[in-house]
């Protein structure tokens, strides 16, 4: 899987409480548990869709990534971060199935 993120997104990564680089981004690709969510809000619409998915890096620490899949060339990230309570309980929700 090819990520494409720019030295700006980069950048906005190393500075998240925790720090995300690309290999905490592969790690949560790799132990993705449920399906990718689409971000349906119109300010953050684009064609192809924002996906966005939850999971934990090998070391257990949780993320929300946030990306953009193109066919041609590949996946790239708009962002990467610790959760909310209530991201986490839209992802449990609807991205894994396991709350009501």
């Amino acid at each position: 899987m090819k990520f494409l993120i720019s030295s700006n997104i980069r950048l906005k990564l190393a500075g998240k409480n925790p720090p995300v680089n690309e290999e905490d981004i592969l790690q949560c690709f790799s132990n993705r548990v449920g399906r990718f969510l689409e971000d349906t809000r119109e300010d953050n619409k684009t064609d192809p869709p924002t996906k966005w998915f939850i999971s934990e890096t090998d070391y257990g620490v949780k993320l929300k990534v946030v990306f953009i899949y193109y066919p041609d060339k590949g996946v790239a990230i708009r962002t990467a971060y610790a959760p909310n309570e209530d991201e986490l309980r839209i992802y449990r929700k609807y991205g894994l199935g396991t709350e009501k």
